[in-house]
């Protein structure tokens, strides 16, 4: 899979490509990541990106021409599946979303910025919008990074043990049951007699109860779908 990224701030992105399994993944060759920083694509001497929004009003807005000159610039040299923007007035991320991204060749997302983007911007060029939540954040670039994990760890060879995904809260439409490790007693607390059985399918069984159970008390809303499936 081939990912870019558009951003005003790119520098604030490297750290978190350059460890953990978003570097594993680059370093295998599952997946190459590009950020592109949007003042390469400036029009002006001064490499301008943004200007005061029309009609009065605080902040600043994402200017077209250097976010069109980019998508353009970038969609010579390959066809992109999704050109996504991050917003919060976007679709609200979640796990199956990330399951059909994970299918795709080439994705550029856009990392809005300030007061967002001039609105020109999202009707010529985003094929989907996404936002993690109802709340907003200085920059649309956490949610790239946020979006981009969630995608690359499902691609094949990104983790080298892939049945954990399976296992992950969301793949299945329930929260994930608790897990532990060593030692067997830690203040008191013990490791469930059934998890170190060595029993597989009353482990299956007890995992599959405490997720029923957890999703029921903290996430009602899923465990009501998962039972209407």
């Amino acid at each position: 899979m081939r990912i870019d990224v558009l951003s005003a701030v790119p520098f604030v992105m490297e750290s978190y490509l350059k460890h953990s399994i978003l570097a594993k993944a680059q370093e295998k060759g599952v997946v190459t990541i590009k950020v592109h920083d949007l003042r390469d694509f400036a029009t002006d001497k001064h490499r301008q990106i943004d200007d005061y929004p029309y009609g009065g009003g605080g902040g600043m807005v994402l200017k077209p021409e250097p976010i069109g000159n980019a998508i353009e610039s970038l969609s010579k040299e390959r066809t992109y599946d999704e050109i996504i923007y991050l917003t919060p007035d976007g679709e609200v991320f979640n796990q199956a979303i990330a399951n059909a991204l994970s299918l795709k060749k080439n994705l550029l997302f856009l990392a809005g910025h300030y007061k967002g983007v001039d609105e020109r911007v999202r009707q010529l060029y985003i094929t989907k919008e996404l936002s993690i939540g109802d709340y907003v954040l200085t920059g649309g670039e956490l949610a790239a990074l946020v979006v981009i994990d969630a995608i690359v760890r499902l691609i094949p060879g990104a983790v080298g043990d892939s049945s954990a995904i399976l296992e992950d809260s969301f793949q299945d439409g329930l929260l994930a049951p608790p897990v532990y490790t060593r030692p067997v007693v830690y203040k008191g607390l013990e490791v469930p007699e059934v998890l170190r059985s060595g029993n597989a399918k009353a482990i299956q069984e007890w995992r599959l109860k405490m997720a029923l159970e957890k999703t029921r008390k903290r996430r009602p809303d899923l465990f009501k779908r998962y039972l209407q499936r």
